[in-house]
């Protein structure tokens, strides 16, 4: 009989402080949070509430003062360099609201960089980036370099380089944040295609259609995070909404 696996994501009374010229800022206050695994989970909150720290800290990009975070059953907290660098490569995926691509690359070439780090061969590399691409919608831009790729169309490519080792988790810190609505809708449509399939993703983000695609929303303020269902962002987006529980039909679907 297998057991049951835990939460993908742990955090426990985890606290981080920035230190600069005598002056303390707490970004990140006392904060506990449980993911569970296939969730889509998004935080909002004004710039400098605290959330893409907290992001950092989940994606062992950053360390806590205090507290733990215990990821896919690994003690973030207690890493070194070394198992950082190989957590990084295996369990998590990032999506950037910068896209983060490189720019002398094609699509194609930009997904299979992610999986030549990793070790894969060639035949699995060029496999997978054509699997992912179409998944994105895009296996006809392949050859393209970014700038000649649209914003929403190197987002998708973005997304799909988070993809190639086949993370657990995918941490998108602001993904729609250089996007229009309309672009923006679909790249979260995509982001809740792949959680539907398993995935645990964590977005950050300041969309107010967030709600519309994500399983929870929470809500940070001046480095804490509030009650599940508090706060004035959330308030503002049901306000928006006028049905709290309606679901959105008019998202736009992915070119593919």
């Amino acid at each position: 009989m297998t057991t049951p696996l835990g939460p993908m994501v742990t955090v426990t009374n985890v606290t981080r402080v920035f230190r600069s010229a005598g002056t303390a800022v707490t970004a990140v206050n006392d904060v506990s949070l449980t993911v569970p695994r296939g969730e889509f989970l998004a935080i909002v909150g004004r710039s400098g509430s605290g959330k893409t720290t907290l992001l950092n800290l989940i994606a062992g990009l950053d360390q806590p003062d205090e507290g733990s975070v215990v990821v896919d059953g690994q003690e973030v907290h207690r890493f070194n360099d070394r198992q950082t660098t190989e957590f990084r490569r295996r369990t998590v995926g990032f999506v950037f609201q910068s896209f983060g691509l490189l720019p002398l690359l094609s699509a194609a070439e930009n997904v299979d960089l992610a999986l030549r780090i990793a070790g894969a061969g060639l035949r699995e590399r060029g496999e997978r980036t054509r699997e992912l691409l179409t998944l994105v919608g895009l296996a006809d831009r392949a050859d393209h370099r970014p700038y000649e790729l649209s914003g929403g169309e190197q987002q998708r490519v973005a997304v799909a380089r988070a993809l190639a080792n086949r993370p657990p988790l995918i941490i998108a810190d602001e993904p729609t944040g250089e996007l229009d609505s309309t672009t923006g809708a679909q790249i979260f449509g995509m982001l809740r295609e792949v959680a539907s399939q398993g995935v645990t993703v964590i977005a950050a983000t300041h969309d107010p259609f967030v709600m519309e695609h994500v399983d929870r929303v929470l809500e940070m303020s001046d480095g804490h995070l509030l009650p599940e269902g508090e706060g004035h962002l959330i308030a503002e987006q049901r306000r928006r909404r006028g049905d709290e529980s309606r679901p959105r039909t008019d998202v736009p679907p992915v070119r593919r």
